[in-house]
């Protein structure tokens, strides 16, 4: 059986604000740029911040994990791929790679972790019903 992959990919162009005085990006600007497509992510798969506030429940970041490979400088263009890594826990995990658009070189890896906590801020420990069914929507189960 063919698993099937959830992945978005968005191009940013690295800006003057975003590098330091050796002109190198800032090494917390990434965790930015993984944030970008984590939100392009739940635009295109309906799995929204808001729209898992509207089901009643929070999904705080609890694990960021990058790994630098090359350095990206000012001008750069580079994309950035997210993919949902599925998962039988009451987790939501991603993974990240961002890479120079025109050589394809990695720049940078990784990934995140996000729990579901409930409105009065408690750990939720059972898959939500509202994200069971986000993944039957979209062919994970």
């Amino acid at each position: 059986m063919t698993r099937k992959i959830l992945q978005v990919e968005k191009e940013v162009e690295v800006r003057f604000s975003e590098v330091d005085s050796m002109g190198i990006v800032w090494h917390g600007n990434y965790a930015l740029y993984f944030e970008d497509a984590r939100e392009l992510f739940g635009k295109t798969y309906h799995l929204e911040y808001l729209y898992m506030y509207e089901m009643g429940f929070y999904a705080p970041l609890v694990e960021l994990k990058i790994n630098y490979k090359k350095p990206a400088t000012l001008n750069d263009r580079l994309r950035v791929i997210c993919t949902y890594r599925e998962t039988d826990a009451a987790k939501i995990i991603f993974d990240y790679e961002i890479r120079h658009a025109s050589s394809n070189d990695l720049v940078a890896s990784g990934h995140s972790v996000q729990v579901f906590l409930d409105m009065q801020h408690q750990l939720v420990w059972q898959t939500p019903p509202f994200y069971t069914e986000w993944k039957k929507i979209n062919g994970l189960c």
